[in-house]
Order: C-alpha cells, then structure tokens, then sequence
C-alpha cells in the first residue's frame, strides 16, 4: 500500500512529466544532506552504498566507520531531514530494501584470514533488528530480484594487499550466498575454478539480479563476470572481463595533465555491474591492483564487447576541471553504477570516484549517447534512482573533519525541463582535439578592451605546468579558449606557485607567486610576456621576508600605466609583524623598484578558524578584494567581496607602522556558493572585472586534492 505522501509524490511527478514531455530535461542537484546529522557523535561517518523505500520517501546507507545504517527523510527532496541511526555491531558493506525491511550485509571479520558476515534485516519503522542470518564470509555487494523474493550477496574475503605484494591467491577463496525471503534460508554458490586470473581464490565484488532472477556478479581481482541462476544456484555462464589498450590519457602523477599517454593491455578489473536487460551487461572498470581501464563497457552475456567508454570519462573530467592528476593510474575511476528508466528512456549513470563526477548516458541499445555530467561530494561510492520521483541520489564516502574538511554527504538530483547548472566553466579542445588540462584557478584579471574575456591562472596544484588560461565568459557554460604554459628558458617553470594575475599594459603579465622557503619555493613576482615567457623575476625584499609565513600573495592588481603603474599584492595572512587582525597590502612600483604597504583589517574569525584575503582587483576608484574563513560547508561563515578606496593606498616603508585602509562590503558570496545546492566550498580565491565593468567571481577545487573539484564560476553583473 503506498502512502498518501508517496501519491502526491507521484502525482506532481506525472504532472511535471505531462507539461515537460517535449522540452529538454536534464539532471540538476536540488539537496545535498550531511551524514553526520544522524551520528553527531561518531568520530568519523560515510554514506558508501544507498539505497530507497519502494515509495522513494525514505533513504538508508551503509556507514562502515560509524558501524550501522542511517535513514533520510526524502518526502521534502529539496529539504532532506535526518531520520536517525542504527548501530549493527560490525562493518556494514551494502544495503537494499524489499518493502517495509532493510536487509544489510554487514562485515565481521577478524581478519582477512579469519572473515566472517551475517545480513541483518531492519524492520525500518522501528529501527530495530528483526533477524540475523550467519553469511559465513566478508559480504560486500548486497541485491535483490524484482519480485523481492531472493537476495544474491557477494562473499568476497578480500584479500590483504600487505601480503605478497597482494598477488592471489589468498584463501579462503569467496563465493556468493543466495537467501530465500519468504523460506529464509541461504544457499552458498562456489565461484571456485571458473576465472583465467586467479580461478582458486575468487573475490566476488558486486551482483545483480535481470528480470529473469539471473545473477550477474564480478570477480573483480579475477577480472571475470559469472553468471547464476538465481533459482538454482548454479553457475551457468561466465566471461572474461578482457584487457584494453587505450590511447590519448594522463598516464602520469607530475604536476602536469598531458593526454598523450598511452596504456597497454590493461585488464578491465570491474566493480559495479548492472543488467540493461535480459542480454546485455554494463560494466565499471575500477581495476585494483592489476588493473583498471579507467572505462564503462557494455558487454552481451556471451561476453563479446557491444561498447567500451575508452578514454571518454577521463577527458570529460579534464574538460570539467577534475582530472585527478594524482590518481593517474586508473584515472577517474569508475566504479559505482546505477541503470534506471524515467519515461521511456533508460539511462546509464557511471560513478566516478577520484573525479568525484557521475556521467549520464542514454541507452540505446547499441553505443550509449552521452548526455551530461554532474558533480557530487568527494568520492562518490553509491548511486539509487527513484524514476518514480524523477531523482537520483547519490553517496560520497570521504570524511574530511578531523583534518578540517568536509564531511560525508548524500546528494540529490532531478530530473527536470531546463538548462544543466553545472559545469559552469569548462574547457575547449587544443589543436590534437584533446582538452586543455586545467584545475585550481586562484587568480583571475580581465582583458582591458575585450568584454567577457579573463585571464586565469592555476597554482601549484599544477606545478610542473604552470599556465594562464584565457576564458571566454560569454558563452554557457563559461569556456577555457586557450592555454599559455608560463616558462623559463624554454621549458614550463618550476617553483611556481601563482595566486595572482594583471594586465601589464603591454599585452603580457604581472604574476603573483606563493611563497614557501622549506620548498624552496619564493615570494616573488613573475613579469611574463604574451607568450607565457619569463622576462623578469622579483623577489620580495628582505625587510618584508624576514617576518615570512607560507601564506604570502593571493592576488596582484595594478594601478596606473607606464612608470606610473603601481602594482598591489594581497598578502594572505597575517606575517610575523603584522598586528592580530590585519594584513598587509603591498605594492611594488616597477620603475622605481619601490617596495611599500598599507594593512587592511580584517573580520574575526570564529573560533578555530582562520580569516585572509583571496584576490584584489583595481577597478575605478577602488580595489576589491575578496576576504574569506577556511571553513567549509556549514562552518563556513565568511565569503565576502569587500572594496577599499584607491585614494586609502598609500603605501609606507616596510618595516614600520603600516596605515590601516576603510574597507565595505559589497557582496556576500555564501548565498551564491550556495545556489547550486551543494555545501559551500571553501576557497573563493578568483574575481576578475572585464572590459565592460562586469565582476567575474571563481573558485578553486585543489586539483581534486580532498576536494571535490567543483569549481564554481559566476557573473555578480556591472560594478
């Protein structure tokens, strides 16, 4: 019996459907919800594996480090709600739901020679345990057929990497457990003898049931696909996963994204499997220790190959500015996957883990057309889809707390008439048709004649490359046109760490660059020409580094023309000399090589956190600048664009009492970090005015470093 909720649901569903049904729909995310809500008092917690209620008004996932399930209240799907925690005494790996009861699989090994599991079925109104059944394994992936009468569950007994370099076989070898709902009893399938890779040890990783309650499951590290029958328990069929050669990626962890790599007979690994229908498999090739073909395949059930995604997930990633340079070997890796039919369209969404992205494709029954991408929390790991609802929801497993960052959050995404509110800065290709690499833009400046035009530049995240990239803001999403590698004597430049972008007034640059002298890395400014080339570096003065921090320039600015120009640089934090509360604002003028500075006053930060400037940019009577905390999603408390007054720049000489500049705000950026319903990231670190006084804001992703390397980038209109 469906709920009176679960009804009106579906009735706006259907509505929305009748008025949309000749428009263009596309997915947008409408909520993001923090797990740690339903366990405030667990050190660490993870949405890994989610899944919904057959009336999609409830949301459970597994949580390995907090030890239990919790549940969401989707009735609101733009307000999800926390609907508490279940503590199961042990790992939980996986979770589905048969009417009114969750049954999870949950891990309770002693170790990886001694693995043990049961599944637990949840009466989910009561959040209590009905029963307990002995896996007698490590279950990992947990499914059930459509009738909601049998469960496969994939027994892996991992092996442990630190043994034999992780190399199979280490028994005992898995299998998969079939358990009757209504009969409640376990049946144990032996995958024993039937890989090439591996054949005594199987590690059965993910199953899934068609519609004809066949079995599709895969041995990940074996690199094979067997098929059961679910009714029986016999094995009837089976596939090597094969290997791929795959040309134009990243096959390098060096500060670099150069797609010319090439990889060689790389076996596919897959994780996550799903039935498209009674014939056809897809496939996301993970790989572990051996492999990973960075790819999705489609495969007939006799194994031969219908389409592989070669390296189309790694360049759209590039193209989107999340490219994990350092994860290159198996590069965005997929490994999470969801098929699901709103309307009459099946669509097959592909969980990238590193890139943090879920790539959307079209079924068609032959090569998948491909539709969009979306962003989601750091590390996606599980994806449900709820066509009744026009949703999908997906679950991010990092916990990034302890160390200051985000936590583990689900998100939400619907299907709806309207244009994708993400990427909303992307990259054009170069002239070999590939992507231009970019990630963590930190500084921004505008063209001085040409309207919609900007000038970008990445930090170190990217240091053996170092690059200013030119962005078109005109077009929708806003386009990287071309790229300009910064160079020393010919080669990209090392010991860069820029932050900061403007105009020289004779078509090249003044750069900014970070400092860090235990990396050797200096403060400096970096004078360059059009052509990226670097005609002259000048280091800070001694009067101002002896009181050195790393957190030195975020932004460079200038004031004036010809040997009158003077530049402005935002230092980050307060240096060693610098009163609590304010920093300095230093200006160099280049035809005097004078060195002065002024202090600008910042806000208080709360308590734990730190508060510094991000950019300044000269417009007019005023220089903006951009303050902001380094805190993250709902700590996050400061973003804000403020100005001072051009004629408050009067710079003193270093080393003495500085003048304190008036400052006023101009904008709060929360409400627009906010607006794409995600959490509000940290590191507002770009705003750039173009020709025609328009204000250009972006943020930095960290290169996908414990990021989830969204990158936001919008217009504030005229100043």
């Amino acid at each position: 019996m469906y709920s009176t909720k679960f009804l009106a649901a579906l009735t706006a569903a259907l509505l929305a459907t009748v008025v949309s049904v000749h428009a263009e729909q596309v997915f947008n995310r409408i909520a993001s919800f923090p797990v740690a809500l339903n366990a405030p008092d667990a050190e660490a917690t993870s949405a890994e594996i989610i899944t919904a209620s057959d009336d999609g008004l409830t949301l459970i996932y597994s949580d390995s480090p907090a030890g239990g399930i919790g549940f969401v209240d989707l009735t609101d799907a733009k307000a999800p709600k926390n609907l508490g925690f279940l503590s199961l005494d042990g790992e939980p790996t996986s979770v589905t739901i048969i009417g009114d009861k969750a049954y999870v699989g949950v891990n309770t090994s002693e170790s990886f020679a001694a693995p043990s599991g049961k599944l637990v079925v949840v009466d989910i109104a009561s959040k209590a345990v009905d029963a307990e059944y002995d896996l007698g394994g490590q279950p990992d992936s947990v499914a059930h057929n459509a009738a909601g009468t049998l469960i496969a569950v994939a027994i892996e007994n991992e092996r442990d990497e630190e043994v034999n370099d992780g190399d199979l076989p280490q028994l005992p070898a898995g299998f998969v457990v079939i358990f009757d709902v209504a009969a409640k009893t376990l049946k144990t399938v032996e995958l024993t003898g039937i890989a090439d890779v591996g054949g005594e040890d199987p590690e059965p990783e993910f199953v899934d049931f068609n519609d004809n309650d066949q079995i599709a499951v895969t041995l990940q590290e074996n690199n094979w696909i067997a098929i059961i029958d679910g009714k029986t328990g016999t094995v009837t069929g089976g596939f090597s996963a094969g290997a791929v050669s795959v040309e134009n990626v990243d096959t390098k962890k060096d500060g670099a994204l150069n797609f010319t790599g090439k990889t060689s007979d790389v076996p596919r690994e897959p994780d996550a499997i799903k039935w498209l229908d009674a014939d056809r498999l897809v496939v996301a090739n993970e790989g572990d220790w051996n492999g990973g073909s960075r790819s999705f395949s489609i495969f007939n059930r006799d194994g031969s190959v219908v389409y592989d995604s070669a390296n189309a997930l790694d360049l759209d990633a590039a193209r989107l500015g999340h490219y994990p340079d350092a994860r290159n070997k198996k590069g965005v890796e997929p490994e999470g996957l969801e098929v699901a039919s709103f309307g009459e369209q099946q669509y097959i969404f592909v969980v990238e883990e590193r890139s943090s992205l879920v790539a959307i494709y079209k079924d068609t029954g032959a090569e998948p057309e491909y539709v969009q991408t979306i962003p989601s929390g750091i590390s996606p790991e599980g994806i449900t889809a709820i066509p009744v609802r026009n949703l999908i929801v997906t679950a991010n497993e990092v916990d990034l707390r302890e160390d200051g960052g985000i936590g583990s959050h689900v998100m939400v995404y619907e299907l709806a008439e309207g244009e994708a509110a993400y990427p909303q800065l992307v990259s054009d290709n170069d002239e070999n048709g590939l992507p231009f690499g970019w990630a963590a833009i930190s500084g921004a400046v505008g063209d001085a004649e040409k309207p919609g035009i900007l000038y970008a530049v990445s930090d170190s995240a990217l240091s053996a490359e170092p690059a200013i990239y030119t962005i078109d803001a005109t077009s929708k999403p806003a386009r990287i046109i071309a790229k300009t590698v910064v160079t020393r004597g010919g080669h990209p430049a090392q010991k860069l760490d820029l932050e900061g972008i403007t105009l020289d007034g004779e078509g090249g640059f003044w750069l900014a660059s970070e400092g860090d002298t235990s990396e050797l890395t200096p403060h400096a400014l970096f004078h360059v020409n059009a052509e990226g080339e670097i005609e002259a570096e000048i280091p800070f003065p001694a009067e101002l580094l002896a009181n050195e921090i790393r957190s030195g320039s975020e932004g460079i600015t200038a004031i004036g023309e010809g040997d009158d120009m003077t530049l402005w640089i935002a230092i980050q934090r307060e240096w060693k000399d610098d009163p609590k509360g304010q920093v300095k604002l230093v200006s160099y003028k280049p035809s005097t090589e004078e060195w002065g500075a002024v202090a600008y006053p910042l806000e208080t930060p709360a308590e734990g956190a730190w508060v510094g400037l991000s950019e300044i940019t000269a417009h007019g009577d005023y220089v903006y600048v951009i303050e902001r905390d380094n805190q993250i999603g709902d700590k996050a408390q400061l973003k804000g664009l403020y100005r001072v007054p051009v004629a408050d720049l009067a710079g003193v000489e270093l080393g003495g009492e500085l003048p304190v500049v008036s400052k006023e705000l101009v904008r709060d950026f929360i409400p627009d970090l906010k607006s794409l319903n995600g959490y509000v990231v940290d590191k507002v670190e770009s705003f750039a005015v173009d020709a025609a006084g328009v204000g250009y804001v972006i943020t930095d992703n960290d290169g996908v470093d414990d990021s989830s390397g969204e990158t936001y980038f919008w217009s504030i209109g005229a100043l």
